[in-house]
């Protein structure tokens, strides 16, 4: 009990907004249709019940006629004035079917669109995506938790809920069926009415508390399997985006053996769900066969007495093995349900996940805008995620127009610096205030190159369409891409194409482009040799007159670029 009603308050929880919220309407109008689509096959295998206790009793009684007419047509029947031929239902069921099918496709596109959009939505609103990389280490792969993990939770609560739902109208229909047909039966003196249906109620619950006990380990093993799997795809685009650092270090040898030791944790734990599979289906697959033969022996007694003619025999039989298979639904999609078990709890992870980090938005330095000319930092305290802290009660002011650099040795926290200006850093306290409605943008050390062509790595994080070519052309000249004008709308993988210097020169032409309030740049021109470092650097105060530079760098020669230098040394951040 505590797998299914912990099972749907977290699968409800994740739904609530696409059933209750502003796609309510759509959804739900979809979803009735579907319902109702369901509900009418249930109703045409009633139909077919009663056809099948008509076919037989012909063919038993050898009625030519009534044997054309329930093929064809229809015709009268012992039961029915009027019974449809198996042409009308089976077309009438092929038609509903079909719609059943590419209606409940239709709900599922709708279904997991909206769930994308809302996950990937607050991922990466407030920043809960570097909240989660920083602070939230125990949530891993959230693309796959976006991608694979909403599919199948979408795709699997249709086909469950709907698969329940079928189950439960088949045995409120045939159970009615089945009690008319069964009569009673006098056990130890006692008559106990409808026996048939006490007798697939107790062999449906054995099988469901056996099916529960064998396979309960499921549930955890296609959890683990989903985090493994999710690993080792990671693993694989690790080395196909750092082909280069590999290939320098001769690294082969070393990344074959990480991924083998990734993969033999996936097909490790993927030989335990074969074992658990194998015990579980040892148990279903004989439950099923037994199912099969099984109303037959219980209803034969009364058909070799002559109590029941043929088609009675078969329509009870169907009736029970309707009644029966609906009452075990739970046996037959148990391996189902543990794997829709273990995606929601992965689905649901995340989304605490997100939700904590987004109770953590206001952590760290605060950065506010005011109505003020420059920047001005006060009290800033910065710490590392483990506690260790990098500065304590730092103050900086930076006037318009004015650039300042900011040095030190490899890890006194220039670039935490660099991050809490920005206002991701979560660790620490302290204020930060900006000029309000006053363009920044800051260009780390090894600068991010979206997917798609050149046109759009250039313009962003703008739209591409914003800047027009001759801007963007007369960009790339000015830092020296000139060569990458006649690609500009090709898509490549270009931080695997362009070397670092080249980045870093993009970086720089963006932003000529954006033409920023206040610029920061974090070692944003480090790959390039000092020459081509003091022209980029020349050509920014050319072109930004106005705008206000705050630069991290380690080579002496770029503080000529500069108006003053601050140096970040024991905590403190003091003029140089």
């Amino acid at each position: 009990m505590r797998f299914s009603t912990a099972a749907i308050r977290e699968a409800w929880a994740l739904s609530r907004p696409f059933w209750t919220g502003e796609t309510r309407w759509a959804a739900r109008g979809l979803l009735a249709v579907v319902v109702i689509l369901n509900l009418a096959l249930v109703a045409m295998n009633v139909i077919l019940t009663y056809w099948q206790r008509g076919f037989y009793n012909a063919l038993e009684a050898k009625d030519w006629n009534g044997f054309i007419n329930l093929l064809l047509l229809g015709g009268p029947t012992d039961d029915f004035a009027f019974m449809p031929g198996f042409t009308l239902v089976a077309a009438l069921y092929i038609v509903v079917a079909v719609y059943a099918l590419y209606l409940k496709q239709a709900l599922q596109i709708r279904w997991r669109s909206w769930l994308t959009d809302s996950l990937t939505r607050r991922w990466l609103g407030n920043r809960a995506y570097y909240r989660l990389a920083v602070q939230d280490r125990n949530t891993d792969n959230p693309d796959q938790r976006i991608s694979e993990d909403a599919r199948a939770f979408v795709d699997g609560t249709l086909n469950l809920g709907l698969g329940l739902l079928r189950a439960v109208v088949t045995l409120l229909s045939f159970i009615l069926v089945l009690w008319s047909l069964s009569g009673e039966v006098t056990v130890f003196g006692v008559a106990i009415p409808g026996y048939l249906v006490w007798v697939a109620l107790a062999y449906s619950a054995l099988g469901t508390w056996l099916t529960h006990r064998i396979g309960r380990k499921l549930i955890g093993l296609n959890f683990l399997q989903e985090k493994v799997e999710a690993d080792f795809r990671y693993s694989l685009v690790r080395v196909r985006d750092n082909v280069e650092g590999i290939a320098l270090h001769r690294g082969e040898p070393e990344e074959k053996a990480a991924l083998d030791t990734r993969f033999r944790a996936l097909i490790g734990n993927w030989w335990a769900i074969m074992r658990a599979t194998k015990q579980l289906t040892f148990f279903t697959a004989g439950f099923s066969q037994v199912a099969t033969i099984f109303p037959f022996v219980v209803v034969a007694p009364n058909y070799f007495a002559g109590r029941i003619p043929l088609g009675g025999l078969i329509q009870t039989s169907s009736a029970f093995g309707s009644v029966q298979e609906s009452f075990s639904w739970f046996v037959n999609n148990y391996s189902e349900l543990a794997s829709w078990r273990a995606t929601v709890q992965r689905l649901t992870g995340f989304d605490t996940a997100v939700a904590n980090a987004e109770t953590r938005v206001g952590d760290g330095p605060g950065v506010v805008s005011e109505k003020r000319d420059g920047l001005e930092v006060q009290g800033l305290d910065l710490t590392l995620p483990d506690g260790r802290q990098l500065l304590d009660d730092a103050a900086l002011s930076v006037g318009p127009g004015e650039a300042v650099l900011v040095t030190g040795a490899s890890g006194s926290g220039k670039s935490t610096l660099f991050r809490a200006l920005a206002g991701i850093w979560p660790f620490g306290s302290g204020r930060v205030s900006v000029p309000v409605d006053k363009q920044a943008l800051f260009l780390p050390q090894r600068p991010y190159l979206p997917l798609g062509t050149l046109r759009r790595s250039l313009a962003y994080p703008s739209a591409e369409g914003v800047f027009d070519d001759a801007a963007l052309q007369a960009a790339l000249s000015d830092v020296g891409l000139a060569h990458l004008v006649p690609r500009m709308d090709e898509a490549d993988a270009w931080e695997r194409v362009l070397s670092g210097g080249e980045q870093q020169r993009l970086a720089i032409a963006r932003a000529l482009l954006h033409r920023p309030a206040w610029l920061f740049l974090d070692e944003a021109t480090a790959s390039l040799d000092p020459a081509s470092e003091g022209q980029l650097y020349s050509l920014l105060r050319e072109r930004l007159p106005g705008t206000s530079i705050i630069s991290i760098a380690h080579r002496p020669a770029v503080a000529a670029f500069h108006d003053r230098t601050l140096r970040l040394a024991d905590k403190r951040l003091s003029p140089a």
